[in-house]
């Protein structure tokens, strides 16, 4: 009798560890159930090449998998084509200053506009937006611009708002959104020509959110707009016209461990990539 009992517990004891381990996931595959369902739909691709070591923006290249990229203040003047396994494809040395590149954006030709519009103090009065096609890097334009509602250099702190790290280009139009450096809770938004030559970027409307803006983005089919914050997305999901969609409504996301979000740029009409200023590339999908 003792000995059946011994035989049924140790078979109940087993019974038991087999249910427990058939119902435990193993340690690998929790850690890819963790990554696979990062409920902000955020993935890190890759990190950025060596070269690139404060992405300021981020351009989508007609090929597939394709950006381009750049440096901001204090850096050298280059664009760096890279792919989305963080290769470094070609650098492209411009003849230009980088006094505070912080964006780019792409036209329907497949020109860059590079924002050298960086204006932590407010005292800049000679911002510009320069335009160049990566195909011919030696031709070279340049928008040069004052905003019309600025009129002190530097102004009082809690209006230190003529900042910008933003912009998107849409039929013809350059858009700029500033980075709230006063009382970081309003963004601007500002519209200049794309044509070469002196201009006043002038004054749309604003938005208010919380935090300063470190980029914008325009989908494809010009009814999606994305601005980035410190770690979060705000995205305008039902544009009806770019040059209004301040007034729409929006949604902020977290962006979880991305820390110093930079760049933005859709690669189509539901994904996004970002880069941030700590090196990264990630992507984000918006299904």
């Amino acid at each position: 009798m003792k000995l059946m009992i011994k035989v049924f517990i140790i078979l109940a004891s087993v019974t038991a560890l087999v249910a427990y381990f058939l119902n435990k996931p193993f340690a690998s595959e929790t850690k890819a159930d963790k990554h696979t369902s990062n409920k902000n739909g955020l993935q890190m691709l890759t990190a950025l090449p060596s070269q690139v070591k404060e992405s300021s923006g981020i351009a989508v290249l007609s090929e597939q998998g394709q950006y381009i990229t750049q440096n901001d203040a204090g850096n050298k003047p280059y664009l760096y084509k890279i792919n989305e396994k963080g290769n470094l494809l070609e650098t492209i040395k411009l003849d230009l200053p980088n006094v505070d590149w912080e964006d780019l954006s792409r036209d329907d030709e497949g020109n860059i506009y590079i924002a050298d519009t960086g204006n932590n103090d407010n005292n800049r009065r000679e911002l510009a937006i320069y335009k160049v096609n990566p195909e011919n890097p030696s031709e070279l334009e340049a928008i040069r611009f004052t905003y019309e509602d600025q009129k002190e250099y530097p102004p009082a702190k809690k209006d230190m708002n003529f900042d910008c790290e933003a912009i998107f280009w849409h039929n013809g139009t350059i858009y700029l959104v500033s980075k709230d450096r006063g009382r970081k809770q309003t963004a601007k938004v500002y519209s200049l020509s794309d044509k070469q030559g002196q201009q006043k970027a002038k004054l749309l409307g604003s938005v208010e959110l919380k935090g300063e803006v470190t980029g914008a983005a325009l989908s494809p089919e010009a009814d999606k707009i994305a601005l980035l914050t410190e770690g979060k997305l705000h995205l305008f999901s039902d544009v009806s016209d770019p040059a209004t969609f301040y007034k729409d409504q929006f949604q902020t996301i977290p962006l979880k461990d991305a820390g110093q979000t930079e760049g933005i740029a859709f690669e189509d009409a539901n994904t996004l990539v970002i880069t941030s200023e700590g090196g990264n590339l990630y992507k984000y999908s918006l299904n």
